[in-house]
């Protein structure tokens, strides 16, 4: 079930970085309004999405439940995204998502049922490397398609 979102990570991590460097810095780093992202911080939130991510995929395959949170707002912030160069963040972020290609094209099929607990509830390495799947579309898009 996870070929899927392998392939469409593989297929992101190669198109997506040559969109975005198309953006201008300016673009890149505005903010519509005082409370939201910039389109850089939305890739830096995707960054901070993949680290905590890769610590489940890692995790999960020898802790029982391992319990992985972070608050996003801070990480975002203390990441300090906003005032780094965008092809920087722009490179971070894909190549750390290739490699977690390498890591999950690397888990066995039997350790995909582990269970990793997620808030309040358990979620399956499986689940959770789909959701996180979709949960970068989700944001890419919001960096790609507005102006």
């Amino acid at each position: 079930m996870i070929e899927k979102s392998i392939i469409r990570l593989e297929y992101l991590t190669n198109i997506i970085p040559q969109l975005l460097t198309k953006i201008g810095e300016d673009d890149f780093s505005i903010k519509k309004h005082p409370n939201k992202w910039s389109k850089k911080e939305i890739l830096g939130h995707l960054i901070d999405s993949a680290t905590n991510n890769h610590q489940r995929f890692i995790r999960a395959q020898f802790e029982q439940n391992p319990e992985i949170v972070y608050n996003q707002d801070k990480w975002n912030q203390y990441s300090y995204y906003q005032h780094i160069n965008s092809n920087q963040i722009i490179s971070f972020w894909t190549i750390y998502n290739k490699q977690l290609i390498e890591i999950v094209n690397r888990i066995p099929n039997e350790t995909l049922k582990n269970q990793v607990k997620v808030g309040d509830k358990l979620q399956s390495l499986e689940v959770l490397i789909i959701d996180y799947v979709e949960h970068l579309e989700y944001h890419l898009k919001q960096v790609t398609e507005y102006p």
